[in-house]
């Protein structure tokens, strides 16, 4: 029986190799010795999109290609937006963008996910460089802020055995009843934790004062700033004793200690500020630039690599799109009736096009309100190649069956370059490109040659080479009975998979498995069903993101920083639904 490499297509921190053996349906891991997540593992279970349709009856591919280009045609490419997701992480992905850029349609800007947290590093070290999986893998100790790694990255597991683990997370979760210890923080408390940390780090003289004045020497300036947190109201309201603080310090003093952090932490409008105060910590305890130390947050998957799609195009905001200033919106990878905020005014938006198409695998929100669907093949059907955002492999995704169902990217760009006369190289010579940017290890993997094992081990790519602390800071407080948090589920990828439908709060607050009640926030309600918990904290209820209906209650507002969605920046109330 035959047996090829492949990889993952899924947008995760893991990027793991896929074993796929001819005529058996079940996937394998490659280098995670077999073992792969629980989407990798029924994938093979999930109906796919079988069958082009338009206004709900089936029609061939052909006859869907043409219609695609009658739409953009009757109003012009001027009047069509191209909105793309993450559904599928390979580097293919971007060839339609390049072709719908060449004709004149306008594509998207800013993030749903990481674009805050990335805003606060890029302004305090000046660069994005995330520390590698096999640099966490050399540390002495782990703190796992805002990360929940059995969800989101279950492969990192197995390395982090023997470590001293320190989580700080709202959500008491499965790695932090592992933990040494779990700082019960209170949701967006973050920024105010880091710089009470620093200040303790400072008052005991556990500063690495010889760094800071080779890289960091405005630090006095910021420790005048963390002097700002009047330290007993915080520690009251946020559920953090003295204890914690001076325990976590004797955990990380003299040690090889890495900071992995959660895109959760930045989901706020002052995102890039609450990750900026994270980086400091790991600057005050000169952690950057040294083996097995660092922060890990999500690299830039591209970061080494020159894109072969270089067309500028006209863009709008991905987080609050105006849809409705488009005839043809064309989405590819991406369900924004379900991931994008204020699920309430996207509805409206997009009710005013006039064309709405939808290509991708599986129905969801977006592809049953689209009156073109175009069916995608999978990752097994088509050549591609994928980078990772959590380390620095580059990995081959080769075709593994042939099928009639769908079409690829390529093979969409292939089409449109002929209609409308566009430059578009081979598939080959493309994915040729990507791989001309990677390396052979001695192990036999491949990584992207120009990224560094060990990045900041001169200075930080700002223009003096020092880090740039955080100056001031501005924190909204909202209304509301309780937090909002929004973490991944294990069972589903954003809206993709087996999705979530419940409101999980705290046990003790007067509500019962089963009850019905409708949630609140500025931007609207939703009505779920009541799973109580011993996991979270009084003040916090949580909502899996993909739950059906949890972004109408979402602010469609960016963050200060980074284009970014703010999905936990509401707070919300609960009402109890009489029977």
């Amino acid at each position: 029986m035959k047996a090829t490499l492949s990889a993952c297509p899924l947008d995760c921190y893991d990027g793991c190799e896929i074993v796929y053996e001819d005529g058996v349906k079940p996937l394998k891991g490659g280098y995670t010795q077999g073992f792969l997540c629980p989407h990798m593992n029924h994938y093979h279970k999930h109906d796919r999109i079988t069958k082009p349709r338009y206004k709900g009856k089936e029609i061939s591919m052909q006859e869907a290609l043409d219609k695609l280009c009658s739409m953009i045609d009757a109003d012009g490419s001027d009047k069509t937006l191209f909105y793309k997701g993450s559904g599928n992480f390979g580097l293919m992905q971007d060839v339609t963008s390049e072709m719908f850029a060449q004709m004149g349609a306008t594509l998207t800007d800013g993030s749903l996910c990481d674009g805050a947290g990335e805003a606060g590093i890029i302004q305090g070290r000046g660069s994005n460089k995330n520390m590698p999986v096999s640099e966490i893998a050399k540390s002495d100790v782990v703190i796992f802020w805002g990360r929940n790694p059995h969800t989101t990255s279950s492969h990192l597991l197995p390395l982090i055995e023997g470590k001293k683990i320190i989580v700080i997370d709202p959500v008491q979760t499965q790695i932090a009843k592992m933990a040494d210890l779990h700082i019960w923080l209170q949701p967006h408390a973050d920024m105010f934790f880091a710089m009470l940390f620093v200040r303790f780090l400072h008052i005991n003289f556990l500063c690495n004062e010889e760094y800071l004045e080779k890289y960091g020497s405005e630090f006095e300036d910021y420790y005048e700033l963390t002097q700002t947190v009047r330290i007993k109201a915080y520690l009251e309201k946020a559920g953090v004793t003295l204890g914690d603080i001076g325990r976590m310090m004797e955990l990380v003093t003299n040690k090889k200690v890495a900071i992995v952090v959660g895109v959760g932490v930045q989901k706020y409008l002052d995102g890039a500020d609450i990750m900026r105060s994270i980086d400091a910590v790991a600057v005050a305890l000169g952690l950057f630039g040294k083996e097995g130390c660092g922060v890990a947050y999500l690299g830039n998957s591209k970061e080494g690599i020159t894109t072969p799609f270089t067309t500028s195009a006209k863009k709008v905001s991905k987080v609050n799109t105006p849809f409705e200033n488009f005839s043809t919106v064309f989405v590819q990878g991406a369900n924004p009736l379900a991931q994008m905020p204020d699920t309430t005014r996207v509805q409206k938006s997009m009710k005013q096009v006039k064309n709405l198409v939808y290509f991708g695998l599986y129905e969801n929100e977006t592809s049953a309100m689209a009156d073109l669907v175009i069916p995608a093949k999978t990752f097994l059907e088509k050549d591609d190649i994928r980078t990772s955002y959590g380390d620095h492999r580059m990995m081959i995704m080769q075709k593994q069956l042939n099928s009639d169902i769908g079409i690829s990217e390529y093979q969409l760009a292939s089409f449109l370059a002929d209609k409308y006369n566009l430059d578009l190289a081979t598939e080959e010579d493309l994915i040729e490109h990507f791989r001309s940017h990677s390396v052979i290890k001695i192990d036999g993997s491949c990584e992207v040659e120009a990224r560094e094992t060990i990045p900041y081990q001169d200075g930080f790519d700002t223009d003096d080479g020092e880090f740039a602390f955080l100056e001031e800071y501005d924190v909204e407080e909202q209304e509301g009975d309780f937090f909002l948090v929004t973490p991944k589920s294990k069972r589903s990828l954003n809206s993709q998979f087996y999705r979530e439908s419940k409101l999980y709060i705290k046990d003790g607050l007067g509500y019962s498995d089963g009850d019905m009640v409708m949630v609140c926030s500025p931007n609207g309600s939703v009505t779920l069903p009541v799973e109580t918990t011993n996991i979270l904290r009084n003040d916090t209820v949580l909502i899996y993101s993909g739950t059906p209906g949890v972004n109408i209650l979402t602010s469609s507002q960016h963050s200060l920083d980074g284009k970014c969605a703010i999905f936990q920046e509401n707070r919300v109330t609960i009402t109890k639904i009489d029977k």
